[in-house]
Order: C-alpha cells, then structure tokens, then sequence
C-alpha cells in the first residue's frame, strides 16, 4: 500500500471509477435501483420540484446536491441534452464471464448480448433499452465503460440499471466460455442466415453484433453456432443496430422469454 499518496493522485483515482448521468428517467433509475452508489446531484429550478422526493433523501444521506440553471448543467454534462437533471455515481462493477455463468447456472432461459466493436453512445443506449425490456441480464463489451456515458445512460431510459456489464477485454475466449456452458452463439447478418420467423431460437443464447459498416469480425463469425437475418426488401443495405438487436430481442423473447 502505498502512503502518502498526494491528495490529487486520489481524487483522479475516485474520479475514474465515477461516471455522470443525465436525463430525467436515467437519473430516476439510478436513484431507485442504487442510491448508495449516488455521489451528488444536480437539478435546475424547472425539475427540482418533481425531485423534491430526492432531495430530501440525499440530504438525510449526507449527499451534496445543487440547484444550478440550465447553462451551468449543459456545462457540467457537457451536453443540451440533460433534461434538467444529472447524477454522478459510482460505476457499476464489471463482472467476469465465470461469475456470470456461475450466477445463471440454474437458469433454464437465458439471452445474453455481445457487442462486438459497437461503440456509438446513442446505439448502445437504444441497445440497453430493448435489453431491458425483453429480459437480457448480461452484456459482453470489449470496453464495458463504452456503457457508462452520459449519453448512452441517457438514450437507455434506465435500461442500464438492470444490466450486468461483462467483461469481454477476451472477446473470442469469453464467447467460448459461454458455449461451453450450453449457450448457443447467435450471428447476425443483413445477407445471410436463417430467416429470424422461421426459425426456432435457443432458450440460453448469446446474441453477436458487430459494428454497423463491418459487421462482426471473421473470427467471431466464424465461432457462430447459428447465424441468422432479418428479412426485409432488401430496399436498403441493412438496419441500423439498434434496430436489429430489438427486432431480435423481441422474437426470442416471444418464442422464449415469456415462457
């Protein structure tokens, strides 16, 4: 352990292992699902009575909140699009593949999202958004913290509390640790594959997406179980991620899921 550590060493430390929110249900999610993981908050004179309930609560806690107006929060956030609210919190922790699979061993459905290259904060808050609404826990980044913008918190609706980040850093022997433990590999593509209506969805699946002009890389396409496409006019190249992962999410959750 290292002693007299300067005290900006520490804050830089504390810092990093911090991320700021914004938008109004983002920000609600957060203070319902881990108040304590809350640091400070910020509200503008238009929803800091909507937040009254909050305020309250984290001056019980101790916690610093301020009401500031709209030009010091797009400063703070960095963005116009704050909705007048935003959290600085702890970051989620990001759990290993083993500690997953280990938690969902008695599972008997399960879905699961790997990104493969996606890093567009608008995408992956649309993708944590559909993940949310149709049951997926856990999702595989190479970069996990690529979650923990503000933007991307933001477009997710408070889909990112009820995710588990995992850790991909080891995207192609993660993938395997879940194949190994009866999950079946799902790629997507915009010309090839099984049609996604006609076909019979695994209930443990991890779902692969790539990057939109690339798609998935050679290697993990190449470990796919069962590639699949969503079928359409062919009018124009391909959906947009987002779009994709929820027109999927949603057939597997009505063919499996519900259940």
């Amino acid at each position: 352990m290292v002693k007299n550590r300067p005290p900006a060493q520490k804050v830089r430390e504390q810092r990093a292992q911090e991320a700021a929110i914004y938008g109004e249900n983002a920000c609600r999610a957060a203070l319902l699902n881990r108040f304590d993981d809350v640091v400070k908050a910020f509200f503008t004179d238009e929803t800091a009575p909507r937040f009254a309930d909050a305020m309250r609560a984290l001056a019980a806690s101790r916690k610093a909140y301020k009401v500031v107006d709209e030009a010091e929060l797009e400063r703070i956030t960095g963005s116009g699009h704050h909705g007048g609210v935003s959290l600085v919190v702890k970051k989620p922790s990001v759990i290993s593949a083993l500690d997953y699979l280990d938690a969902m061993s008695e599972a008997s459905h399960d879905c699961v999202l790997a990104l493969d290259g996606i890093s567009n904060p608008h995408n992956l808050g649309a993708i944590m958004r559909s993940a949310a609404h149709f049951g997926v826990q856990g999702l595989i980044l190479p970069d996990p913290d690529l979650l923990f913008s503000g933007a991307a918190a933001r477009v997710a609706e408070g889909g990112a509390e009820v995710l588990y980040p995992i850790n991909g850093t080891d995207f192609v022997p993660v993938l395997s640790l879940f194949r190994k433990a009866g999950y079946t590999l799902l790629t997507t593509s915009s010309h090839r594959g099984k049609d996604l209506y006609r076909t019979k969805l695994p209930a443990k699946a991890v779902i692969v997406f790539g990057e939109e002009q690339s798609g998935v890389s050679k290697k993990v396409a190449s470990m796919g179980d069962l590639p699949i496409k969503i079928p359409g006019t062919g009018a124009v190249e391909s959906l947009n991620v987002s779009v994709a992962t929820a027109l999927i999410l949603g057939e597997w959750w009505r063919q499996e899921g519900a259940n």
